[in-house]
């Protein structure tokens, strides 16, 4: 089937310059934002290909209804959202913007380390308030500290970049890699970030494996207390274990764009209780999922996905 022959299902909000890229690579489309789940169950089966953001679940439910579906493109990093046994199950093939939005994420973890390090945003608040307290808002150089990244990918590495040039050492750790060490990060092992980091920086997907692998268990295997670094998947990290290791001084700041439940409107009485603690506290430097999400990275992350796509 020629390219142009291509159908696709755009069912999330994307950025309009898709559109002007779809139209050079000579693929047919139907953009349905707002399209319903039930909706989208009943429009998918003539589609080739499938656009989605953040709202689509494709499981078997949905798949089962696209018998002619040969890949689905994910304008973002992670692929938590995809059923990816069931899509290899049937030769469908899975796209994703990794490295679309990998500079974002470095600087936004960067930027938010340093905006705990050198307490900036509570100076700012305390300033504004007509308080002047420069010993209360002392801070740390990032120069002096080691930098633990887990995981080793697109955003880590991009990561490790930037942490580069303040002069820190930089450990990194990936499973998934063998001789990864570069110029940025040295490889370790689990076991060596533990003994030796000073911030821990999370950069994995959510997988069953890894759902709240920051827990009260793996926290307390640290040997010296740290800072934390979460713009991966709120998931990954326990907030009320992250409130009981800011309580014990074992956390020595956390820096969070993903929260285990974002709907905050929806929090459980317990996750309530973690979130109270957590936007009161001075140590914590809190965002809306923000880190790969600049003005320039939801162009580059359409630019990477139609460039797989056609190749």
């Amino acid at each position: 089937m020629s390219q142009n022959q291509l159908s696709i299902l755009i069912a999330d909000e994307m950025h309009p310059s898709l559109f002007a890229m779809l139209d050079q690579a000579g693929y047919q489309y139907d953009y349905q934002p707002k399209i319903t789940r039930a909706d989208l169950l009943t429009a998918l089966s003539p589609f080739d290909g499938l656009i989605i953001r953040s709202k689509t679940f494709v499981d078997e439910q949905l798949l089962n209804q696209a018998p002619k579906l040969r890949f689905i493109a994910r304008a973002g990093a992670g692929l938590d959202l995809i059923d990816l046994a069931a899509t290899e199950q049937r030769h469908i093939r899975v796209f994703h913007a990794g490295e679309g939005n990998r500079d974002a994420v470095g600087e936004h973890a960067v930027g938010m380390l340093l905006a705990l390090l050198a307490n900036i945003l509570k100076a700012d608040r305390e300033v504004r308030q007509g308080i002047w307290d420069r010993e209360g808002n002392r801070g740390y150089e990032l120069g002096s500290l080691t930098v633990g990244l887990i995981g080793y990918g697109n955003n880590g590495q991009a990561t490790a970049r930037r942490l580069s040039g303040f002069g820190c050492r930089v450990l990194a750790y990936d499973k998934f890699l063998t001789n990864y060490g570069n110029a940025y990060a040295e490889e370790a092992s689990l076991e060596q970030i533990k003994a030796e980091a000073d911030v821990l920086s999370l950069h994995i997907p959510l997988t069953d494996e890894t759902r709240t692998l920051i827990n009260d268990e793996f926290i307390a295997q640290f040997s010296k207390p740290f800072y934390l670094i979460n713009v991966a998947r709120g998931e990954i990290a326990s907030l009320a274990a992250i409130v009981r290791g800011l309580e014990s001084g074992k956390i020595r700041g956390a820096c969070l764009d993903v929260l285990e439940n974002e709907k905050l409107a929806k929090l459980t009485p317990d996750q309530q209780q973690s979130f109270d603690y957590l936007r009161q506290s001075d140590r914590v430097v809190l965002t809306p999922h923000v880190a790969g999400w600049t003005h320039e990275s939801y162009v580059r992350i359409n630019e990477v996905l139609v460039r797989q796509m056609q190749a």
